[in-house]
Formats: C-alpha cells, structure tokens, sequence
C-alpha cells in the first residue's frame, strides 16, 4: 500500500504516509498543562508517519475552550518534553498545532475578558462549550494595530517553545473557523485598515505569521492547516476560489515544509455559491509544497487518494483516536474499532488510552 510507504520531504523521514490529525481532546489541565495520560495517548498512537498534535493555545489570549493545553509558559514546556518523548521513544514524529481562537470563545473561561478578533461580529449560527455549559457567542472586540503585532509575536514565541519541548516543528492552524482565518474571510473581517477590505489584505496576517514562523524556527519545521470550504463558525468568502488562489499563489513563494488541506466535513452543507469541486483536486494541484489530505478517509479511500498524486499524505482523525494501532490494522487490513464520541472532547482515561490494540 502507498500509504504504508516511507516518505522523506524537506526535514521529515517518516515510516509511512499516514498522520494522526490534529484533534482537541480537553484532557488538559485549567492551567493549561498537560499529564501522563496525553504522554500515554500520543506515544500509543507513534506509528503513524508524522502526528499533528491537538491545537495548543499560543498566549492566555489565545484560548477558547476549557481544558486545552497552552505553550506559552516553562510549565507548559516541561509538561510537552514528556509527551515529545514517550513519542520519539517510539519511533514517532510529532509536530505542535499552533492555536489562536479568536471569536470562538467565551468570556467565562477567560477571567471574564471577552473574545477578540479581527471585527465585532459575533458567531450567530452555534453555541459554544464552556466550563459552565453550552452559551451562546458574544460579540467579540476587535484587534487594535498593536494587539495584532503582540499575536504575532505570540505565534512565534510558541514555536520556539515547541522546538524547545521537543517538538519536530510546527503547523500554523489557519482553518476551522479560527483567528487566522477570521481575519481571511470575508463573514468576519470588516476591517478597512491594512488588515481588510482586498484579498491581499485579509492575507496578511496569516501570510506575516507564516514568515515569522518560518524566520523563527526555519522553514523545514513549518507546516500551516487550511480549509477552504468548510463552513464551521459562520465562516464564509464571497468568492472562496478566487480568496485561496490569491492565498495559495502567496504560499507556494514561501520556503516550508508541508500544507494540510481539510475537506469540508458533510455535517456541515456546502454554501449555495461554493464550488461543488473535489478540494484536494480544485485546491491541492495548486499547491507546491508536501501536501497532506484530510477529512473523512478510511483505507481504500486514503489509498485512492494517494494514487491520484495530487497529496502526499493523508491525515486521520476519528479512526486515530479508537485505533491506536491504526497503521497495522490498515495493513493487515483488520477491522477497526468504533470511537466513543461522547467522550472525544473532554474526560478522563476511559476512551481516550484504553482503546485495545490488535
């Protein structure tokens, strides 16, 4: 199988071309540090090629969920070391998703400072998880000049954090709704400074972040996770191809290692004005760098994927998380365990290192 082939790009020697996707599981302390049990969970999931961690709030500023874990303090630091290790113990590779919420918070879990972003616009079509509960979202403040510097300075002071916990590089997470995409998308970027109005302009910050990131820590450790048709957290572009062929033009002159592409999740419909195109064949071929393909493989379908030759790899979620073994199971093909999706976001050990093994 071509997924279970070895593949070297930029600084990456990896086993086979499978990658746990990066999946927030909220098994982190209030205080934003990681135990055992992450260390355990990672290092039990070590054969896939490259694992993306969960995303890892930059700053206090950065965070919008209850008990998810942050990069920004020597605890937070020391707490990564362990779980860097038990992984590359294993043979494992691993890389830190670099995280900054945005709007998609609540001031209940941030000592009762509202969410910023790049506009005040609320989220309208969901609610949020808290530690008090599911809430509606507030309508965030928007993000002076100078605050917009301090995030990047944040971004990059968490990468070299990552490098320093041990972690073999860093993903930007420019999808799903969060701040870098926030301020790309037209639905919630109404800025009319340097920050918004053209497309140009609305790339700025992840493009500015990009090349902090790359400055920082070198290009072969930097990767960046985009999604540009999925809808989460009221995200929308009046012209979404036109918006991500500026962006992925802009990328492709940038020296780093690999790009995640996300497919639209099906619980989430298609806006009436997208594309009804393949996103790994309408975005991916534009695309220079190591490609990853996610969202909604299995086996003959991450492997149908792969024989295009359009991605390089293709990235995991769900079936990670209830089969810890998953590479051998693919390649034995073996059945898979089912996950237990009560407990992905938040809980204790059951269903989250206890999943049995072949």
């Amino acid at each position: 199988m071509k997924l279970l082939s070895p593949i070297q790009f930029s600084r990456f020697s990896l086993k086979n071309r499978m990658v746990m996707a990066p999946m927030t599981r909220s098994r982190a302390g209030i205080d934003g540090i990681v135990g055992d049990n992450v260390a355990e969970y990672y290092a039990q999931r070590a054969g896939a090629g490259l694992i993306l961690s969960e995303a890892i709030n930059i700053s206090p500023d950065a965070i919008g969920s209850p008990f998810t874990p942050g990069l920004y303090n020597d605890g937070h630091i020391q707490a990564w070391q362990k779980v860097t290790q038990a992984v590359h113990d294993k043979g494992g590779v691993m890389v830190a998703q670099l995280w900054h919420t945005g709007r998609v918070g609540h001031s209940v879990d941030r000592h009762g400072h509202l969410p910023a972003a790049p506009s005040a616009v609320a989220i309208k079509s969901m609610q949020h998880f808290t530690s008090q509960g599911v809430k509606d979202f507030e309508t965030p403040r928007a993000l002076s000049l100078s605050e917009i510097k301090q995030t990047h300075a944040d971004y990059i002071q968490a990468a070299k954090n990552a490098i320093a916990a041990g972690f073999d590089g860093v993903e930007l997470h420019m999808a799903n709704g969060y701040l870098p995409q926030q301020f790309f998308a037209d639905s919630s970027n109404l800025r009319d400074d340097e920050y918004g109005g053209s497309i140009a302009n609305k790339a700025r910050f992840t493009l500015e972040v990009m090349q902090g990131l790359i400055d920082a820590v070198g290009g072969d450790k930097v990767g960046i996770k985009i999604s540009p048709l999925h809808p989460y957290a009221d995200i929308a572009f009046d012209d979404p191809v036109a918006s991500y062929d500026y962006l992925i033009n802009e990328l492709n002159k940038l020296d780093f290692a690999f790009v995640e592409l996300m497919k639209r999740s099906p619980m989430f419909p298609l806006l009436p004005h997208y594309p009804q195109d393949d996103e790994i064949e309408l975005f991916g071929s534009k695309i220079k760098h190591t490609l990853i393909a996610g969202t909604g493989y299995g086996r003959e379908t991450g492997e149908a994927e792969l024989e295009k030759g359009i991605a390089d790899l293709v990235a995991y979620g769900t079936a990670f998380i209830a089969n810890p073994d998953l590479p051998e199971r693919f390649e034995l093909n073996a059945p898979l365990n089912q996950a237990d999706r009560n407990t992905f976001f938040g809980g204790g050990n059951q269903s989250y290192i206890d999943y049995p093994r072949l």
